[in-house]
């Protein structure tokens, strides 16, 4: 029986406690003979292990690693002073709460090393400000230790997305100002440089457009970077080598053969991308979840979307969904600037869009969900938030399932339309046409969208027109068409006439045109016209 690290976060915890560890260190070793890097990964992806790992290969503490591939790389295994500083502790949304918390690891370095702090300009105590202090900490440690500084920084933006679009004018003054502290903190590291071995700061964004790392001595962003773009997460290789008799208890447990159960976990857990290699990457929270209860559930969704991001989302005045299935430039999604209108480059970095394919003539990206858990994730807190149903979606997304696998199309109408009686009568707009037109069509695109395990296109582009929704299943074709306040026969005529099902004509599968209108006055569907 596996020992899985579920909630640790420290390395010599994991080592010397028996617990699973998946050997990055070949990795660690080759990120070690840098200088200063930047690290971005969504939450709970190992952030906080890697920078352990990182203090105790540079505290010189081999007989941590004996047995991993760095100990058959590294041959000297220098002490050298390091100074971690972990933005996840201290109230960093109050006055001063910020500069507090750099201070005490500041003194704690002063005690640790015996080195008297930096005085005021007036020579009667230590100095108020935390970058002049710290840099002379960095000069007097490797003076009198005779080796560079390693610096570590753990989840450098908490400060910033903690305060970030709450509405409450006194956090936007304190993330002003915490913005100014860590800006003037990491001018350091530029300041310091001579006195510096190594220098990584990890966390979720990248505020690139807001002079973040100006004051930072050049720092090589290796967030999506070929070098290490598996440093993080769980690849294919190590699924099926560390974990091969867990996947095998898990089948066992569930009833289903060994490749059936690798299918499963890749289809839910796998699936993002750092990279324009594209190398798979698995959740590895969620993975370590699986396997510690035997159950396939959604461990990383559940576990908690950012406060930042719901604030966002609650603020957008965009369709969310319009964002997956597309290509972008580049710049359009890996650089940050906060800003409701353009929510896309949070959502990307904070996990829940990856890159799915790269179109190397233009140097685009195809932006998607990385896998099951991420879709349906997203899916029903999108429609809970849009829809806001009287009941419960789960249950209805059940139905739904076995009403589309057997074709049963009257209970596909009764549910729907249950479904859009149950919506308050608040959430419709009223104001045009054109945004009534969009929440039925959306409505209906993020209920399909909910049910994760069939294909769902949206607006899918044929050759003599876009089809407003198709559902493949293993046996049916549905394929839709919305009209609004019109009536089911010209929807279903519409179908006919752009030769929508023509896409399927080699398809074995049985195909149904389904024509539907729906009501502003009623706010659900008045006909529901079906053919063969």
């Amino acid at each position: 029986m596996l020992n899985y690290p579920i909630g640790v976060q420290d390395f010599a915890t994991i080592r010397r406690g028996g617990y699973v560890y998946v050997d990055k260190t070949e990795l660690v070793y080759k990120l070690t003979r840098g200088h200063i890097y930047f690290l971005g990964r969504p939450r709970r992806f190992g952030k906080s292990l890697l920078v352990s790992t990182l203090k105790y290969y540079f505290q010189g503490e081999r007989d941590l690693f004996e047995g991993l591939k760095i100990a058959e790389l590294e041959q000297e295994w220098k002490r050298h002073p390091v100074f971690v500083f972990d933005f996840n502790l201290g109230n960093k949304k109050v006055p001063n709460g910020l500069r507090d918390y750099l201070f005490s690891v500041i003194s704690k370095g002063e005690q640790d090393y015996d080195i008297k702090p930096l005085l005021n300009a007036e020579g009667t105590g230590p100095s108020p400000y935390a970058p002049m202090r710290f840099a002379h900490l960095l000069e007097e440690v490797h003076e009198k230790t005779g080796q560079q500084v390693v610096v570590l920084v753990d989840e450098y933006d908490k400060p910033l997305l903690d305060l970030l679009e709450t509405g409450n004018p006194g956090d936007e003054v304190q993330l002003e100002a915490n913005r100014e502290e860590l800006k003037n903190f990491f001018s350091t590291f530029k300041a310091a440089d001579a006195h510096l071995r190594f220098v990584l700061l990890t966390g979720i964004t990248k505020f690139s457009q807001v002079s973040m790392f100006s004051g930072v001595n050049q720092p090589d962003d290796i967030s999506y970077s070929n070098r290490f773009d598996t440093l993080l997460g769980i690849t294919e290789e190590e699924m099926y080598t560390v974990f091969a008799d867990a996947i095998e208890e898990l089948a066992d447990e569930q009833g289903l053969t060994v490749e059936q159960t690798k299918a499963w976990l890749k289809d839910m857990y796998d699936g993002y991308h750092f990279s324009q290699k594209l190398k798979d990457v698995y959740n590895p929270y969620s993975i370590l979840n699986v396997f510690a209860d035997m159950r396939v559930k959604d461990y990383w969704f559940a576990s908690g979307t950012p406060s930042y991001l719901m604030r966002l989302l609650s603020k957008c005045s965009e369709d969310v969904m319009q964002y997956t299935g597309r290509y972008y430039d580049e710049d359009t999604f890996i650089n940050y600037k906060a800003d409701t209108a353009k929510p896309l480059p949070m959502i990307f970095q904070s996990g829940y869009l990856t890159i799915k394919d790269v179109d190397r003539d233009f140097n685009t990206y195809l932006l998607d969900f990385p896998n099951n858990e991420v879709r349906k994730g997203m899916t029903t807190l999108l429609a809970s938030k849009y829809i806001q149903p009287n009941d419960n979606p789960t249950s209805w997304v059940r139905d739904m399932v076995k009403a589309l696998r057997t074709a049963d199309l009257d209970l596909v109408r009764r549910l729907f339309t249950s479904f859009l009686a149950a919506t308050p009568y608040s959430m419709r707009p009223k104001k045009t046409q054109e945004q009534r037109e969009l929440y039925f069509h959306y409505t209906f695109y993020l209920l399909m969208r909910l049910i994760s395990c069939y294909t769902v296109y949206t607006e899918k582009q044929l050759s003599e027109g876009r089809a407003d929704c198709i559902v493949e299943t293993p046996k049916f074709i549905y394929i839709f068409e919305f009209k609004l306040d019109g009536t089911a026969e010209e929807a279903l005529q519409q179908i006919k006439e752009k030769g929508y099902a023509r896409a399927y004509d080699a398809d074995e599968r049985k195909k149904f045109l389904l024509g539907v209108s729906f009501s502003s006055k009623t706010g659900t569907t008045e006909e529901w016209k079906v053919e063969e």
